[in-house]
C-alpha cells in the first residue's frame, strides 16, 4: 500500500516536540478531524487509537506534503506499536480530505477515553527524550529488534530525564559538572536490548587545565529498584534464585544468584510501585511499609545503571517460597525463606555474592530492632 502524502494524527504524534523528533523538521501542521470516531486509550500502554462511535469526534492534526523519507520515518516509528495504516475522509475548515490514519491492530485491548494533555503532562517528555533514541537507529536495527528494544529505549530515557531533575549533592565533591567534561566523538557499538556507548573526551584535572584525550565505554540500561521482602515478626527475609548470564559468561560454576527481587522502572511508574509490581511477578507478595535503603551506582566505572534499593515488610510464612516470574520475560524464580542469622553467615561464607542484596542485609542489621519494636 502506497502511503498517502497527508497524514492525520489523532494521538502521540500531535505533541509538536515528538513529531519534530520523528519526522526530523518542524512539518506545517493545521488542525483536522474525524467525525464519528473516538480516541481511546489502549490497556497497559501510554498512546491511544480511535474507535467508531456515532457521536464522537476524534480530534488531531495534519500534515500534508511530506517527503517520502519522511513519510518512511513516520511508518517506522508507528511500527513499534503495531499501528497499521488506513484511509479515511477528515474534516478540515476547508472541507474532507482523504488521509492516512495509524490505526492499532485488533489485538489490543480497548479501553475508556484518552486524554492528549495528560499524556503530554505525564509522558511527552519522557516520549520525546525515547524517540531520538529510536531514530538514530532507523536503518541500523531491523523491525524485530526494534520492537524488542524500544521498551528499553524508554527506560534509558526516564533513567536520563530522572539524572537531569533528581539533587546531586555536593558537600565534600567539588564544583565539577557534566558540563565541564568536552565530548569529542560519541559511538553505539551496541544497542539492542542493552545499548554500549562508547565517547572519546577530555576532563577537568583537579591541579588544573584538561585531560588527554581518552576512550570510555559504558553499558546503559535504565534505572531499576532492588526489594528485599522482611517479616519482622518471624525475623525473616525472602530471597530469590535466577540464572544470571553476567556470571556465566564470568565462568562462575554457580550462575544461579541469590538476590533481592528487583525490576526496571516501567514508564510512568514510581521506584514505590516498581517494588510493589516485581514483588507479586517475582514472588506473588503483597508489601507493606517500604524502607528506602539508599540510591546509588553498582559499578559507575562501566555501567550507567543507577538503583534504588528498599526493605519491604511482608508476612513470610512458610507457604510464600514459590517458584514465579514473568513468562514473557522467559523469568524462572525461585524463593527461599531465610532467617536472619541465616541470611548473614550466607553473605559471610560468600553464597549471597550479590550487591544490593550484601547492602540490604547490612541496612537490616542495623535497623532490624527498630523494624521489630525493639528500642
Amino acid at each position: 500500500m502506497t502511503a498517502p502524502r497527508a497524514l492525520f494524527f489523532y494521538g502521540t504524534l500531535r505533541y509538536l516536540p515528538l513529531l519534530e523528533v520523528v519526522v526530523g523538521r518542524v512539518p506545517s501542521t493545521r488542525h483536522a478531524w474525524l467525525q464519528g470516531y473516538g480516541t481511546r486509550a489502549i490497556e497497559g500502554q501510554a498512546h491511544p487509537t480511535i474507535k467508531p462511535s456515532l457521536s464522537a469526534r476524534s480530534e488531531g492534526l495534519l500534515i500534508e506534503g511530506l517527503s517520502e523519507e519522511e513519510i518512511a520515518r513516520i511508518a517506522y516509528y508507528e511500527g513499534v506499536d503495531d499501528y497499521v495504516l488506513h484511509t479515511e475522509l477528515v474534516e478540515t475548515s476547508d472541507g474532507a480530505l482523504e488521509a492516512g490514519i495509524y490505526v492499532a491492530t485488533d489485538h489490543q485491548v480497548i479501553g475508556g477515553d484518552w486524554s492528549f494533555h495528560d499524556w503530554v503532562r505525564n509522558y511527552g517528555a519522557v516520549m520525546v527524550e525515547a524517540a531520538r533514541e529510536a531514530m538514530a537507529v532507523k536503518g541500523i536495527l531491523s523491525d524485530a529488534e526494534f520492537d524488542a528494544a524500544y521498551n528499553m529505549m524508554v527506560s534509558r530515557a526516564q533513567a536520563r530525564l530522572r539524572a537531569r531533575a533528581e539533587p546531586a549533592p555536593a558537600k565534600i565533591r567539588g564544583p565539577l559538572g557534566r558540563k565541564d567534561t568536552e565530548i569529542l566523538a560519541e559511538r553505539h557499538p551496541y544497542t539492542q536490548y542493552f545499548k554500549v556507548v562508547e565517547q572519546d573526551l577530555r576532563f577537568p584535572r583537579f591541579a588544573g587545565g584538561m585531560s588527554e584525550p581518552v576512550t570510555r565505554s559504558a553499558f546503559v540500561g535504565g534505572d531499576a529498584v532492588t526489594l528485599l521482602p522482611y517479616d519482622p515478626v518471624r525475623d525473616r527475609v525472602l530471597l530469590i534464585e535466577q540464572f544470571r548470564f553476567g556470571p556465566h559468561v564470568r565462568h562462575d560454576p554457580r550462575p544461579w544468584l541469590l538476590e533481592p527481587i528487583a525490576g526496571r522502572i516501567d514508564l510512568g511508574e514510581t521506584p514505590q510501585d516498581t517494588a510493589r509490581r516485581e514483588a507479586q511477578e517475582e514472588a506473588r507478595l503483597d508489601i507493606g511499609e517500604l524502607h528506602e535503603i539508599a540510591r546509588y551506582y553498582p559499578s559507575p566505572g562501566t555501567l550507567a545503571e543507577f538503583l534504588i534499593s528498599f526493605v519491604g515488610l511482608a508476612e513470610l510464612p512458610d507457604a510464600s517460597a514459590v517458584i514465579a516470574g514473568a513468562e514473557a520475560e522467559a523469568e524462572d524464580i525461585k524463593g527461599h525463606l531465610v532467617d536472619f542469622d541465616r541470611l548473614m553467615a550466607l553473605i559471610s561464607t560468600g553464597e549471597a555474592a550479590n550487591a544490593p542484596l550484601i547492602l540490604s542485609a547490612q541496612w537490616l542489621a542495623v535497623n532490624r530492632g527498630r523494624l521489630r519494636g525493639s528500642p
